[in-house]
């Protein structure tokens, strides 16, 4: 476990003071507010859709209010005609119009689902990020860099990221909306994100896979920031803590930040934790043992099996 309570806390004001100022304001929730390229895709979607749709519910909106001014009772200009029933140009604009717009609508989206394939790499050189879903807090590993973060990611902007993703317990979906779409995370199999940032910021990261108790303190944040300072905060998160076997075992039990870092003898402000990692396979070895023979590797890194609870009040 770890006691260096004070070393501990000094890494953590060092990483927060490399943090731009965006990142102590509310984070960005929406794709609406696009971080990068692949939100940017999806919210331009998004109007598109809507301007298209507007071809179909604007006449109902404007059409239906005039057609009963127009045959009000009493009403001097509109022609009484009984036995009126067909209109070849009426017939071509009710299922013209529609037909058109479905066929503008599929062939948009195929082609905005083609152009944000999430497995698709947005550019050469992408940083390596992997994440390991648990109940309930994500781990995040930076293997090239021999960084670890639980509930915070850091990435420069401007530099393609590849997050590749697997669960340690249940299903779950991971969500970054300013940044990129959602996509889920199984255990012993992996998926993939391929975003980017385009500016500076925070995004708030979430699961949407409902998995307990504490599914709504899931959460983390992603903090978008110039390369410079993506380096130098490597370099600080390097000084931190091993992220060690037991240790990963403590982070696997069902608990929130607040009471993983109790469990780890730190205090149980719902700061995020940072590790220094000694183990660059820990994720492929996190996804191996649900392929292993005789118990699924029940003893290797907290076993496979659903994690304990640790004792004590929520925070």
């Amino acid at each position: 476990m770890l006691r260096s309570v004070p070393v501990c806390a000094g890494i953590v004001l060092l990483l927060c003071a490399l943090l731009p100022q965006a990142a102590m304001a509310a984070p960005t929730q929406s794709f609406l507010q696009p971080m990068g390229p692949v939100a940017e895709e999806q919210a331009t979607h998004l109007w598109r859709v809507i301007a298209i749709a507007m071809v179909v519910i604007l006449p109902v909106l404007i059409g239906v209010p005039l057609l009963v001014w127009r045959y009000r009772i009493g009403a001097k200009g509109a022609k009484y005609t009984p036995e009126w029933d067909y209109s070849a140009k009426l017939e071509w604009l009710l299922w013209g119009v529609p037909v058109a717009v479905v066929i503008v609508l599929a062939s948009w989206l195929w082609y905005s689902t083609n152009r944000l394939d999430p497995y698709e790499p947005l550019g050469p050189a992408p940083l390596r990020i992997q994440a390991i879903g648990l109940d309930w807090k994500w781990v995040f590993l930076y293997p090239d860099e021999g960084v670890a973060t639980v509930n915070a990611l850091a990435i420069p902007v401007g530099r393609p990221v590849e997050l590749t993703l697997t669960t340690d317990t249940v299903m779950q979906s991971m969500l970054i909306a300013p940044l990129t779409g959602q996509i889920y995370a199984m255990p012993g199999m992996t998926t993939k994100l391929n975003f980017a940032a385009t500016r500076t910021g925070v995004a708030e990261g979430e699961n949407t896979q409902f998995n307990g108790a504490g599914f709504g303190r899931q959460k983390f944040a992603v903090t978008a920031m110039e390369p410079a300072r993506h380096a130098a905060w490597l370099a600080d998160a390097r000084r931190a803590p091993m992220l060690d076997a037991a240790t990963y075992r403590i982070l696997r039990h069902r608990s929130v930040l607040a009471e993983a870092r109790e469990e780890l003898g730190l205090s149980r402000e719902a700061t995020p934790l940072y590790f220094a990692l000694p183990m660059p396979d820990l994720f492929e070895r996190v996804v191996a043992k649900y392929h292993a023979t005789g118990g699924g590797g029940s003893g290797a890194l907290g076993g496979t099996g659903l994690p304990s609870r640790p004792q004590g009040g929520d925070e």
